[in-house]
């Protein structure tokens, strides 16, 4: 082992020197004087060297102190290369690195706008922090003071984000650990109360589909159930439905805001499907007004419990309702990558510190009506599979 007079009397040479302490820690000597620390170490079956600082800066006992750390970390299973690298990056660098990887085959606006919401709430807080240091209470602390302007989705969206950025730094080893994954949103933001509404899988749906289009109660029910499958309106907002809401050579339906929940007008771009069913619906209406008029009396719409006890006859009851065809599509649109911002608008939740402060029902038009169709199509495909097909595969 060295000491501290052979550490101060070590002379330069022609080459470069390592006077060695033990289990890989030397001091380099350059032929230009400098004197510097190395850990010479294994990990992986790899070699790597790791810079313990320069002496006289760094003297012996704290060379000695910085090696005894690093062997601490290669017996737990860490590099301590990587470990000191995660210390120099900050959160905000290690975030944009990981959004360049993330946004690969996501929309340009939806990756743009997770990129600003980090850029305006998250970043001013913690960007400038080393990652590696970040604490739980760090995120906590970042999303309650978004919580507390109202923002409730974009809160819990964004320690989403966090977790995913964490868990990209600890995969590429800059960071040992991620705190975000130590904590639940429940647990430090403000729960919401939500009703729960029975609904099928991802898996049952196909046959849900059959059993729809096999129904033989009434063709106006088995139409406003098709219909609620494509669109995903709010039972309310089906059944009172008027022809004149309806604009075909727009391909789109405008809900008037007295009909609808949050009292906002509302357009719900029509897929090529939906217009077919449409087409059907205007036959069989016999120019009444009301596209599902009520068995008892036409002049009123039909009654909610009619879908309801249709997906009972059908043996849904307590697996379904009218409101479960919002909640599947909302899941399977958001595992697909659409962006939030236009599932939320199309779902008319208006939460107006969600998607703008001047909340515009016609927001994302064009986008959305892609959305729908692509959604359309989707339901297509899943009815080309076989009947019991996605109970099999649950």
């Amino acid at each position: 082992m060295l000491t501290d007079t052979q550490v101060r009397g070590a002379k330069p040479s022609d080459r470069p020197q390592k006077l060695t302490d033990g289990r890989g820690l030397y001091l380099l000597v350059t032929p230009g004087g400098g004197r510097y620390w190395r850990y010479d170490y294994s990990f992986h079956g790899k070699r790597r060297t790791l810079a313990l600082g320069v002496y006289p800066d760094v003297p012996l006992v704290r060379a000695r102190e910085r090696h005894h750390e690093a062997r601490r970390l290669l017996a737990e299973g860490v590099d301590p290369a990587a470990a000191k690298q995660a210390v120099s990056q900050d959160f905000e660098a290690v975030a944009r690195a990981w959004h360049d990887h993330w946004k690969a085959g996501r929309t340009e606006h939806y990756a743009q706008s997770v990129k600003t919401r980090l850029e305006t709430d998250i970043f001013p807080q913690i960007g400038h922090r080393p990652i590696a240091g970040l604490s739980p209470a760090d995120f906590r602390d970042a999303v309650r003071k978004i919580e507390k302007r109202g923002a409730f989705e974009i809160a819990r969206r964004l320690l989403q984000n966090c977790g995913q950025i964490m868990r990209y730094a600890v995969a590429n080893d800059l960071a040992l650990r991620n705190p975000v994954a130590e904590v639940r949103p429940a647990d430090i933001l403000i729960p919401r109360k939500r009703r729960n509404h029975p609904r099928v899988t991802a898996k049952e749906l196909p046959d849900l589909l059959h059993a729809i289009d096999s129904y033989v109660g009434g063709e106006h029910t088995r139409l406003a159930l098709q219909l609620m499958a494509l669109t995903f309106v709010r039972t309310s907002e089906l059944i009172g439905t008027r022809w004149p809401e309806f604009d075909f050579k727009a391909s789109q339906w405008d809900i008037p805001a007295e009909r609808m929940k949050m009292k906002t007008p509302h357009v719900v771009a029509l897929s090529t499907q939906s217009q077919a069913i449409l087409k059907r619906l205007k036959e069989i209406s016999f120019d009444r007004e009301l596209v599902f008029p009520g068995d008892i009396n036409p002049s009123k719409p039909m009654s909610t419990n009619t879908l309801l006890f249709a997906l009972y006859r059908m043996g849904y009851r307590g697996r379904m309702t009218g409101h479960g065809f919002r909640g599947v599509a909302s899941t399977i649109l958001h595992e697909q990558g659409w962006p939030h911002e236009h599932i939320e608008l199309q779902l008319a939740h208006q939460e107006r510190n969600e998607v703008s402060a001047a909340y515009n029902h016609a927001l994302y038009l064009e986008p959305r009506a892609k959305m729908m169709q692509a959604w359309a199509d989707h339901l297509d495909r899943l009815r080309l599979q076989g009947v019991g097909e996605g109970q099999k595969a649950a």
